[in-house]
């Protein structure tokens, strides 16, 4: 074994790597800034995380997820490799602590959100750390070609100023060849170097069902193939409808959204990946860091924004590698919801002004202040009090967040948690004067350890369980501690924030560029548009629809497909196939022939030709015009 496979023996109990993981390590080992493309569930984090073991010093692991930056530091912990995480919903003091043990604490990892990189405190204690690594997780956020642009990805280049010789790797499931390009570009790689994973998913079965009543399609699906699945849909209360109509049929369901308390959503999420439920009916906010490889099927029931977002979900099936299905279910009334939708994605520019004062007199920020502040944040709340759109407020934001003026973060479900800020002798002279005090300290003291070097995670309802008391005044003990200057207590809390990156501006100075706003637009539009070809492709075989958008130009047709078994009941070749298609297209594209005139043109066997023209003409690619020649419908193809 080579060191890397000791290290992935060690901590992980696998001998050998998938695909490309050893390539991007050694990559990144030799000091090489890298940018690797790997589908959903291609293995990222380990290719950022063995070479920074094999290295002295400490890997910086950028991340806009908070809730998936907590779960890989628990995993990491449970490894026994030393981690840690800085995001906006903790407090300054739990900061400087974590960036204490990170430089003195050897420590190997240190997750962070990057709108943590443009603080000050940051800026002075990374000058501490012997950072060997900087791990860029979805950094297609970077690029404003990208489907997710965010601002605060654009401070990471900065990091170059204070360590000019450390690599970085950036990591994405989701880049077109332009934006592959941006994304180098924007990180200021020394010299260009693309890792690229084959983005094919053989195991994976695409599907498109054009049907009217998708309720009763999706029954069949469901009692057609056994197993676990996911089925996305854009709205939330759709997402509980489905899954009351599936437990009416008498199979194990249930729904999630992001509105659903934090509690509510683990616990669901935990009662499907643990089998207790068959299928999860979801909006896009299920599904990341989330591992489960026995997944059968992904049906979509309404058309997703982008084949960037389609790709990611539909990559939730079949990570174990046996078959699987990505279906989408789609109907001529999914083109007026997109109608709707851009409305709703792009709101006039004076309402979203309107929303951006509205914040700020919602969260009770002055004109001039409020630049770094976080803030707790309730969007529905928001809307009902202002009287606005939910939908439109919340892309409004996005917008804003867009500009550089706020960052919006997914809801924390940040735990309780306590310090204690006096040594054991002076906690000794607190507990012989407050006697009635004694019996509760030493049972925290025991319960949780490393409580006087940062702040420990504890359950209210447990210290009370153990001293025999009730929650209530578990808190209200806890409380007196904290105000007694004995300990720091942070209660839970679960909450979304937003953090103002810039002081609170009035109408006239909030800059909103025109030209940013006509080009996300336009890739919007762009985008919906790829989407809707492929609902309604009937000739490309539907993974090479998806590959080509994403630069793999010589992949093969997946013979698994709709399209594919369409076309394999004509019985030929592939390039049989396209070349007579293509030169059908060129012939009527031109101007309409009778049918007898086309098939002479062609100069292929006649039989052949014919079976083509049939199955364009069943896939609605071909029509007779008033004088029964036939013409080529759809010159875009």
């Amino acid at each position: 074994m080579n060191q890397f496979e000791q290290i992935l023996h060690r901590y992980w109990g696998y001998t050998t790597f998938r695909s490309i993981q050893e390539e991007i390590i050694q990559s990144v080992y030799e000091g090489h800034d890298t940018l690797a493309l790997m589908p959903t569930g291609g293995g990222k984090s380990i290719t950022f995380q063995v070479p920074a073991l094999a290295k002295e010093g400490i890997c910086l692991v950028i991340t806009p997820l908070i809730a998936l930056m907590k779960d890989q530091v628990e995993n990491l912990n449970r490894r026994g490799i030393k981690a840690a995480a800085i995001h906006s919903g903790m407090s300054r003091h739990e900061i400087e602590i974590e960036l204490d043990n990170c430089a003195y604490g050897d420590y190997k990892f240190l997750y962070l959100s990057p709108e943590r990189l443009g603080t000050e405190l940051f800026k002075v204690r990374l000058r501490k750390l012997n950072v060997n690594l900087i791990a860029i997780d979805e950094s297609h956020c970077i690029s404003q070609w990208g489907y997710d642009f965010r601002p605060s990805y654009m401070k990471i280049a900065d990091l170059r100023d204070i360590l000019p010789n450390t690599p970085f790797l950036a990591l994405t499931a989701t880049a077109t060849p332009e934006v592959a390009d941006d994304i180098q570009n924007r990180l200021k790689f020394k010299e260009k170097n693309l890792i690229k994973m084959s983005f094919e998913r053989k195991n994976l079965v695409y599907l498109v069902r054009t049907v009217e009543d998708k309720n009763k399609y999706l029954l069949k699906i469901i009692n057609g193939i056994p197993g676990t699945g996911v089925i996305y849909t854009r709205n939330r209360e759709k997402t509980k409808e489905v899954a009351l109509m599936l437990k009416k049929e008498g199979i194990s369901a249930d729904f999630y959204h992001a509105g659903l308390s934090g509690e509510m959503r683990s616990t669901r999420q935990d009662d499907w990946q643990k089998g207790k439920t068959r299928i999860i009916v979801s909006t896009n906010a299920f599904g990341m860091g989330i591992d489960k490889p026995d997944v059968r099927f992904v049906i979509h029931i309404d058309l997703p924004d982008s084949p960037e977002a389609y790709f990611q979900e539909a990559g939730r099936g079949g990570r174990d590698l046996n078959r699987a299905y990505a279906i989408l279910l789609y109907n001529e009334s999914d083109k007026a919801k997109i109608e709707q939708r851009i409305e709703a994605n792009f709101p006039e520019t004076d309402e979203i002004k309107r929303t951006y004062q509205a914040l700020g007199s919602y969260l009770n920020v002055a004109l001039g202040a409020g630049k770094g502040e976080v803030y707790d944040f309730n969007l529905f709340d928001f809307a009902s009090t202002y009287k606005l759109n939910t939908v439109k407020a919340y892309n409004s934001l996005k917008f804003l967040q867009r500009e550089g003026y706020i960052e919006l973060t997914d809801e924390l479900d940040n735990p309780s948690r306590l310090i204690f800020i006096v040594n054991k002798q002076e906690l000794y002279k607190y507990q012989v004067a407050n006697a009635e005090m004694d019996k509760f300290i030493k049972i925290i003291l025991r319960a949780f350890a490393g409580v006087f070097s940062q702040y420990v995670n504890i359950d209210e309802a447990y210290i009370a369980r153990v001293s025999g008391i009730p929650v209530q005044t578990t808190i209200e003990n806890l409380k007196k501690l904290s105000k007694q200057k004995i300990i720091n207590y942070i209660p839970r809390k679960k909450t979304p924030l937003v953090i103002f990156t810039e002081e609170r501006l009035d109408d006239k100075n909030l800059l909103l560029s025109n030209e940013n706003y006509r080009l996300r637009k336009e890739r919007f539009l762009k985008r919906i548009d790829e989407m809707l070809n492929y609902a309604s492709n009937t000739t490309k075989c539907r993974s090479q629809f998806l590959l080509d958008y994403f630069g793999d130009v010589d992949s093969t047709r997946c013979g698994n497909c709709d399209v594919c078994n369409s076309r394999n009941e004509l019985d030929m070749s592939k390039i049989e196939f396209d070349k007579i298609l293509t030169l059908i297209k060129d012939k009527i594209s031109i101007e309409p022939l009778p049918l007898e005139t086309l098939v002479d043109s062609i100069k292929q066997k006649p039989e052949k030709t014919l079976k083509v023209i049939h199955f364009l003409f069943d896939n609605k690619k071909i029509i007779k015009d008033k004088e029964g020649f036939l013409t080529w419908w759809d010159a875009k193809d």
